[in-house]
């Protein structure tokens, strides 16, 4: 299971780097169309800009919360014990599983609107757009059954 997730991990890496490559496109034609007058101002960049920024906002939070570099605060004390520590890394788990939660119940009646509608510029299906919610909220469960594997075994003792 844990090469599948590693797999899945790979995977994620490589589309945030494709994502951040792509948004440099219409990002470099808008500025393009302001300052040389050859080049029409395209309106779609802008819209296409956007969908990237938010398609790289929650693939890396997938991948933070993979790393356990996101969503984690350092509210609660340091844990002298390794009890301590993994009933802390449990206690921050169980706040991501609860966002993830609203993720996926809120964000599915999001993709069944978005199979109705599309975007204005670009004319692409919202749905593309919108499946982003859910499907972080899916990926950050899949880490979080990880973590909580491990988790599990920091508290035994066997880490």
């Amino acid at each position: 299971m844990r090469k599948i997730v590693n797999g899945y991990y790979r995977f994620l890496k490589i589309l945030l780097a494709s994502l951040m490559g792509l948004l440099m496109i219409p990002v470099a034609l808008q500025i393009f169309a302001r300052y040389i007058g050859l080049i029409p101002r395209y309106i779609w960049t802008e819209e296409m800009a956007r969908f990237c920024f938010i398609w790289i906002i929650l693939v890396g939070s997938m991948i933070a919360v993979r790393d356990g570099t996101h969503f984690a605060v350092d509210l609660l004390p340091q844990p002298k014990t390794k009890r301590g520590e993994a009933l802390a890394k449990l206690f921050v788990d169980f706040i991501i599983f609860l966002v993830a939660m609203i993720f996926i119940v809120w964000g599915w009646p999001l993709v069944k609107f978005g199979l109705m509608q599309e975007s204005e510029m670009a004319e692409l299906p919202m749905v593309l757009i919108y499946a982003a919610w859910p499907i972080a909220g899916l990926t950050w469960l899949v880490f979080l059954g990880e973590k909580l594997v491990d988790n599990i075994k920091l508290w035994r003792g066997e880490i």
